[in-house]
């Protein structure tokens, strides 16, 4: 079965990197660069998933994303 899910990065105040999967709850990660921290969540999607079908847990299916945009209102001058 092929998996596809959403990964939220966000660097923080340090300077590393902090990946998650809003899908699966639990599901973070980290690296000291953005690559590496995508590389270390794939893993830990890899390792959430498997554990949920060790469990006899269902695995989560993203169904749909959205973007939205929300533009910052300017003050009048």
């Amino acid at each position: 079965m092929r998996y596809r899910y959403t990964v939220i990065i966000e660097q923080d105040e340090d300077g590393d990197y902090i990946a998650e999967v809003p899908a699966l709850q639990g599901c973070y990660s980290q690296g000291k660069s953005y690559e590496e921290a995508l590389m270390n969540i794939q893993d830990a999607i890899r390792l959430h998933i498997e554990a949920r079908k060790q469990l006899g847990e269902d695995v989560p299916i993203e169904r749909a994303v959205e973007e939205v945009e929300i533009y910052e209102p300017t003050a009048s001058s």
